[in-house]
């Protein structure tokens, strides 16, 4: 349920302060989106467009799929570098948040964005040698196999693509990884990896979460968490990432994922059918994506919200630990400055988790029905 007002453990001048702090975010936001499309829409039908698929056009089909694929991204990005570094950087410095250089963030900027081109192109060379291969059936050959690379992407992700951006290291501390373990065994997900990522190098905000499926599955924790918190707390962290684990939030993640890639083949070939394999159209398939990702944010939210207070709950039978479950979610609220009391629309749009006084009257709440037996 939407909250209507904060937690008294927070006071007016934390709530305020946040809500400075995240509302020029949310309109970047949605300036972000709105670049997006604007550049979409100018490749797709524009003169400069036109231009630029010119340059590529007639390297064959493959050639210009990958080609133009690339030039798509790398324009994209262009255009909405400036408010990234507004952003991303600027603005989290100004607000103690960032510790990373401009060469640094430069730096994930072009990892970012040559990860990226790769993806796009390889998607986009994928969809149009299948929409030549198979004229009528192309969109049940694309579904599937796009489905399974967002499969395989998930099971990889933490072995090939987190450590582009963070170096991870077994956690150090002996005897806390030891109680983590037999926490693990108490919640009947054994924990073989608990990394620690090196999230100071850029931010001083604190996160922890889970990734990978099956051989690659792994509990990570940011070093500027086990920095700032103590171990009651880190515990009660732990085991919500044991929840998602025990719930299989991953899995179900990825099998909603792989859903998302099928329909969205199936809006691309009700909208361009056959004529993607020109390659050409790939702008108005971004636009058609974009507007897909706008639509699903509302049910993809709710849904993270429904999991998460289920990995709350969990780590509250796990450690049966109320006060450390209060503490580290009044920590973690004012270390990373959450917002307290969201507006209503972007509640129910962005926030992928309850807002901290939701998870306090959560935990309450759980005491209270164990106090009285319910």
């Amino acid at each position: 349920m939407y909250p209507e007002t904060a937690s008294l453990d927070f006071s007016q001048e934390e709530r305020d302060r946040a809500a400075r702090y995240h509302r020029p975010r949310y309109l970047a936001r949605g300036a972000g989106v709105g670049l997006a499309a604007a550049v979409y829409a100018a490749l797709a039908w524009s003169p400069v467009g036109r231009f630029l698929w010119g340059l590529v056009d007639g390297w064959g089909w493959a050639g210009s799929a990958a080609a133009w694929a690339a030039i798509v991204v790398v324009v994209a990005a262009f255009v909405q570098l400036p408010l990234s570094y507004w952003r991303d950087l600027k603005r989290e410095r100004a607000w103690g948040f960032s510790r990373q250089s401009v060469r640094g963030w430069l730096g994930d900027q072009g990892k970012g964005l040559a990860l990226g081109v790769l993806l796009v192109a390889g998607f986009w060379a994928g969809a149009v040698g299948l929409a030549r291969a198979f004229p009528r059936w192309w969109p049940a050959a694309a579904g599937l196999a796009f489905a399974a690379v967002t499969l395989v992407v998930s099971f990889l992700a933490p072995v090939v693509l987190e450590p582009i951006f963070n170096r991870f290291r077994p956690l150090e501390d002996e005897r806390l990884a030891a109680e983590l373990r037999a926490l693990g065994e108490d919640a009947g997900v054994p924990v073989r990896h608990v990394l620690v990522a090196d999230a100071s190098r850029r931010t001083n905000k604190v996160n922890a979460y889970v990734s990978g499926l099956a051989g690659t599955r792994r509990v990570v924790l940011y070093d500027t968490l086990l920095a700032a918190t103590e171990a009651p707390e880190v515990k009660l962290i732990v085991a919500h990432e044991l929840g998602h684990r025990r719930e299989r939030h991953v899995l179900k993640g990825t099998l909603v994922a792989m859903a998302g890639a099928i329909a969205g083949v199936l809006v691309l070939w009700a909208v361009l059918g056959s004529r993607i394999a020109s390659a050409r159209e790939l702008p108005q398939a971004l636009l058609l994506f974009l507007a897909l990702e706008l639509a699903g944010l509302a049910p993809g939210a709710a849904l993270s919200r429904r999991w998460e207070r289920q990995a709350d709950r969990f780590s509250l039978e796990l450690t049966g630990d109320l006060g450390a479950f209060e503490r580290a979610h009044v920590d973690l609220a004012r270390k990373n400055l959450s917002d307290l009391v969201p507006p209503r629309l972007a509640y129910l749009l962005l926030f992928s988790h309850p807002s901290p006084p939701e998870r306090l009257a959560l935990g309450r709440a759980w005491a209270r029905a164990g106090a009285t037996g319910s």
